[in-house]
């Protein structure tokens, strides 16, 4: 379905993506892990073009695209097949939860207001929000604020979605109901890439997990595989790193409660 082939990206002469190669089937969720300067985030706003490559190349089904030599047609009809979830959420202040849902329907691919205010609704009641469906962002939680994202994004019908780790700027009881409504998405056959930070999330959800360091992908496998057997070394201290800090966290927690 999706190809990406030796995708490059460099900042002035720091090369921030020094040749990525990644495969994604029809309805498979591919995790994307990696520590922070990986190149996570630049190589998915890359593939939305939000922030350009320098080269490589696209496949998307019969859609080929050369990143360098990419037309304002060619990169149109690539958007025209994704949906995309921020981070900071990005939503317009000045309209309601359903408004914000319906601007890409209305504006991206000109559809009747009514029709697209149906679709609108059907989307938020998938992600529990139909009956916020007038509330403006500042009324709602970061939670919810991120599930009208998801709302927004999913309402498009788009053959992918990229999410760019849509848990990182909430506060960790309201993790959850956002990862849940993803996991709903790839019950529902949904092709997705999430940049993420949610190991267990990425180990019961994924169908691939990619690990990215320093511009390159290091590793690349089933979940089972990866999280139980690793190959290479720098996954290996990836993971021992992450089981230590929630081992210490974990602990300092239960210390806590019972000196409490």
């Amino acid at each position: 379905m999706l190809k990406i082939k030796n995708f490059k990206k460099k900042y002035h002469d720091r090369e921030v993506l020094k040749g990525i190669d990644i495969e994604v089937n029809k309805g498979d969720v591919v995790a994307l892990l990696g520590p922070s300067g990986s190149g996570k985030t630049t190589f998915l706003r890359g593939l939305a073009f939000l922030t350009p490559g320098d080269s490589g190349h696209i496949e998307f089904g019969e859609q080929k695209i050369d990143v360098q030599s990419a037309t304002p047609t060619d990169v149109k009809q690539l958007r025209q097949k994704m949906g995309f979830v921020f981070q900071n959420f990005n939503l317009f202040a000045n309209k309601t939860a359903i408004e914000n849902v319906e601007e890409g329907l209305v504006i991206g691919r000109k559809w009747q207001k009514e029709k697209a205010k149906n679709q609108a609704k059907e989307a938020l009641e998938k992600v529990g929000l139909l009956e916020f469906a007038n509330h403006y962002p500042s009324q709602l939680s970061g939670g919810q604020a991120q599930r009208v994202g998801i709302a927004r994004s999913a309402a498009l019908n788009p053959e992918i979605i990229l999410l760019d780790e849509p848990t990182s700027a909430l506060d960790p009881e309201l993790v959850a109901d956002v990862l849940q409504v993803i996991k709903q998405l790839a019950d529902d056959g949904k092709t997705m890439i999430v940049v993420t930070h949610e190991m267990a999330f990425a180990r019961e959800v994924a169908d691939k997990v990619v690990f990215m360091d320093k511009g390159l992908v290091v590793e690349q496998n089933k979940p089972v595989e990866f999280f139980d057997n690793p190959k290479s070394p720098r996954l290996k201290e990836f993971l021992n790193r992450i089981s230590a800090a929630n081992v210490a966290q974990n602990g300092f927690e239960y210390e806590k409660a019972t000196t409490s």
